[in-house]
């Protein structure tokens, strides 16, 4: 009885995932891809999975992304990946998860797509940010993803824009220990906006990754005060009233879009990461089921 429940109950919970997951394929990611574009925004396209310890499946992985990347110049799609570093061998080594980084960005550059380097859980930040710092020299279209949740980051935000850095500002989705990570709401919430601060004030070229209406206003309030060039980043299938809105006034707007088989792990990370993405998810769920 159990077993023939469970195959309802994951349907069930894909059907709501599904508002921010692509599908299980990178043809379904690229259709979204192309929605996206077609709704004035960009793309950031990610495969979903991480931690990856076998060499045919780190191979398989950076085989995919050249394979995406490839599509999205064949298709003119506007955008990019988003790449985990541990997806493509930071667990084996850093030389061989920056070599195949190497790989990916070389045949990106090719296709003019934007590449983004993921940050996970915090015990890989700094192979991370050394990986991100060497590469950057010599690839321009590279960015790094940092988290407002970690207490470092506001040292780590100050070291990579002396680089001339692209960055993409985000809440943080893992699970990290109090002493070195803020752990409420408002604690996060005002160390983003301080990152916000010093990206308007030192930064360029920048994605504030977002669904938060308070943060996303006071990002429009420093843009105001400082000209810079830079992107709101929302997943697929969130906020969706308010991306048109932002677009029509003027702002860049790309659409954060993950595929994959992996769908359930990270839906559930998404949901626990704040309290707040539940009542977004059901709020746009709804409203992509208006009659």
């Amino acid at each position: 009885m159990e077993d023939s429940k469970s195959p309802f109950i994951e349907k069930f919970l894909f059907r709501i995932a599904k508002q921010w997951i692509a599908g299980d394929t990178m043809d379904e990611a690229l259709k979204s891809a192309c929605q996206a574009n077609e709704n004035g925004m960009a793309a950031i396209i990610n495969r979903l999975g991480e931690h990856i310890t076998s060499k045919a499946q780190i191979d398989q992985m950076v085989s995919e992304y050249l394979n995406l990347v490839a599509d999205l110049h064949k298709y003119k799609i506007s955008g990019g990946i988003s790449v985990k570093p541990t997806q493509v061998g930071l667990t084996s080594s850093l030389e061989e998860c920056r070599n195949n980084f190497r790989v990916i960005i070389e045949k990106s550059s090719l296709s003019q797509s934007f590449v983004w380097i993921d940050m996970e859980s915090s015990e890989y930040t700094d192979d991370t940010i050394k990986i991100y710092q060497s590469l950057f020299e010599k690839y321009e279209r590279l960015g790094l993803a940092i988290q407002a949740n970690l207490k470092r980051t506001e040292r780590d935000l100050s070291v990579v824009l002396k680089q001339g850095a692209k960055i993409r500002l985000v809440k943080g989705a893992y699970r990290e220990n109090k002493k070195i990570a803020y752990k409420t709401r408002h604690e996060v919430d005002e160390n983003y906006k301080k990152l916000m601060t010093v990206l308007f004030r030192d930064g360029n070229e920048f994605g504030i990754a977002t669904h938060d209406s308070t943060l996303i206003e006071f990002a429009i309030k420093l843009s105001k005060e400082h000209e810079r060039k830079f992107e709101f980043q929302m997943l697929k299938g969130i906020r969706d009233e308010m991306k048109p809105l932002l677009i029509n006034q003027g702002y860049s707007v790309s659409e954060y879009i993950p595929y994959g088989t992996n769908w359930l792990p990270y839906s559930i990370r998404r949901l626990k990461e704040r309290k707040r993405n539940i009542l977004l998810l059901g709020s746009s769920f709804l409203h992509s089921h208006r009659v």
